[in-house]
Order: structure tokens, then C-alpha cells, then sequence
């Protein structure tokens, strides 16, 4: 059991880049990581991609969390995240950028709470908030016809 604000991971190394990771929690998979080729094989995601996930999924549960508690209505949001990987001074990858947009369905959008948690959602996503301050994390919050609702630019 994992004490508050603290958890461990486990990483095990299968062959060549690809690592084995087993959480802390019980009933969750474990999860293979890989690198591109010609690093890797391409067998699973790499870090990268888990830290584009990770600002997704935590910006997408932090929105429908604020917007219906625990009453949010099944598949009522669709989430995309684009990572864009520069080169920096030392010409080494670095993540540059991460872009989420976030589409909610109208029921979800409809919450008498939308306004208020427009402004305040982002500030509850752990992740993104920590991600932050090395690196710009855009947000897009679109209804279902695809006009905006919300946007952070950075």
C-alpha cells in the first residue's frame, strides 16, 4: 500500500530498450516500454509518449470531475495529445511541447458548472501543473460540434 503522495513503480529490463513496468496497485496490467527504432523495437510506448498520456488523462479527469463529480455519463469525453520533441542547445531531444484537446460531449458541457470550471480545472491536474514548469502544455476544450470553449496557450 502506497503512503500518501508517494508511490513506487517497478522497471524491469526484458531486452534491448524494452522494459517490463509493474505498478503499485493490485489489479493494474503491467505496462511494456520500448524505444523507437533503431534504438528499440517499437514494442510499446516510450517515456515520452507515457508523459503525453499522463497530461491527458489527468487534464480529461480533472475536467469531468469538476464538471459531474462522480455523475459523469460514459464516454462523454475524447482526448488527443500531440508531443512535439526539439532539439536543444546541446542537440539533445527534449519534449518542447505538449498540446492537449479535449472534446466533451453536450451533456457533460452542459453542467451549471462549466463556466467556473473552465477556469479552474487545469489547476487541479497534477501532472500538467508539474510538467509545466519545464515546458509549455496548451489546452483546447471543444463541444461536440467542435467550437471552443476553453483555450490556454503557452
Amino acid at each position: 500500500m502506497a503512503e500518501a503522495g508517494k508511490f513506487t513503480i517497478h522497471l524491469q529490463q526484458e531486452e534491448g530498450y524494452a522494459f517490463r513496468v509493474k505498478f503499485d496497485i493490485e489489479q493494474a496490467d503491467e505496462l511494456l516500454l520500448d524505444e523507437p527504432e533503431p534504438l528499440g523495437t517499437d514494442r510499446g510506448p516510450n517515456a515520452s509518449r507515457l508523459v503525453a498520456a499522463a497530461a491527458a488523462n489527468c487534464l480529461s479527469a480533472s475536467l469531468m470531475f469538476c464538471l459531474a463529480k462522480q455523475d459523469a455519463p460514459a464516454k462523454s469525453i475524447h482526448t488527443e495529445a500531440t508531443c512535439t520533441i526539439v532539439r536543444n542547445e546541446k542537440n539533445r531531444m527534449r519534449i518542447g511541447r505538449i498540446d492537449v484537446r479535449i472534446t466533451a460531449n453536450d451533456e457533460l458541457l452542459d453542467s451549471k458548472r462549466r463556466e467556473r470550471c473552465m477556469d479552474l480545472f487545469e489547476d487541479f491536474c497534477v501532472v500538467t501543473q508539474s510538467l509545466r514548469q519545464g515546458f509549455p502544455v496548451g489546452v483546447e476544450v471543444l463541444n461536440q460540434a467542435g467550437e471552443l470553449m476553453h483555450r490556454v496557450e503557452e
